[in-house]
Order: C-alpha cells, then structure tokens, then sequence
C-alpha cells in the first residue's frame, strides 16, 4: 500500500547550502517535516556539486510526515550564463544583446535538461534553450 502523499513542494536550492533559514524552513515547517533531516540530505547529496549551482528540488511530503525529494537539472538560464559568461542576462533583450552562445552549447545544455524538458528528443528540447537564450538578450551563433 503506497502512503498518502500531502504536499508536493518545488524550490530552488544552492547545491550543499540548503540550511533552515527561509525557503526551506518555512516550506517544510509548514507540513511538520523535520528540516535538519531534509538539509543534512540535500546536502550530502549536493555537496560534491559545482559551488553557486542553482538545484530545482521537488520534495514529497507524506501524511506520517516522512518525506523523499528529487534533484532537478539546474535552470536553463543558469546554465546558459555560465556558457556565455555573464553574470545576468539582458534587460531589454530585443535591443541589449549581453553575450553569445555557440549551437554547439545550446545542444548540450539542451542534452542535460532533457530529462526535465517537455520535449521528445535533444532538437525540439535545443528550442527551448534557444528561446531561452534569445529572451536572455544571447546572441546564438551558429556553424
């Protein structure tokens, strides 16, 4: 018999620095989940991972209070700013354009996240990447 799940919870979470300050806290307290069982977890799970990555994190919260969580593939735009090199992406991306972005990057961005992409195979998932990276003010060169 599966248990009954009460909450699903989605953040966002520096990989090795989750801690119970808020988002975390908050989130979790809410549905009386112990916190410093789930940080102590991220944690170990994260820790290894490229310092400053953004994890997408989806934890299921069950009713006898027990939780497990699934790490998500970091964001795209995470991803396309440290491919282009620019700390944040354009403000008005129709006029400003902040930096540029090989197809051959955008494919293998697109090859991690597509896993957690609604797409069906790595060129429909480069798309949006590539919408991405243009609503980012990323100039895509291509060749």
């Amino acid at each position: 018999m599966s248990k009954e799940v009460v909450a699903r919870v989605k953040l966002q979470i520096v990989a090795g620095q989750a801690s119970p300050a808020p988002p975390v806290g908050p989130a979790l307290g809410q549905h009386g989940v112990n916190i410093m069982a789930f940080v102590r977890e991220f944690n170990d799970k994260t820790g290894k991972m490229e310092e400053g990555m953004v994890i997408p994190v989806v934890i299921t919260i069950f009713k006898d209070k027990k939780f497990n969580f699934v790490l998500k593939t970091p964001p795209a735009s995470y991803l396309l700013k440290k491919a282009a090199g620019i700390a944040k992406g354009s403000g008005a991306p129709n006029k400003d354009k902040v930096g540029k972005v090989t197809w051959k990057q955008i494919e293998d961005i697109a090859r991690l996240k597509l896993p957690d992409l609604n797409a069906n195979d790595v060129e429909a998932a480069a798309k949006i990447i590539e919408g991405t990276a243009k609503n980012m003010g990323l100039e895509i060169i291509r060749g």
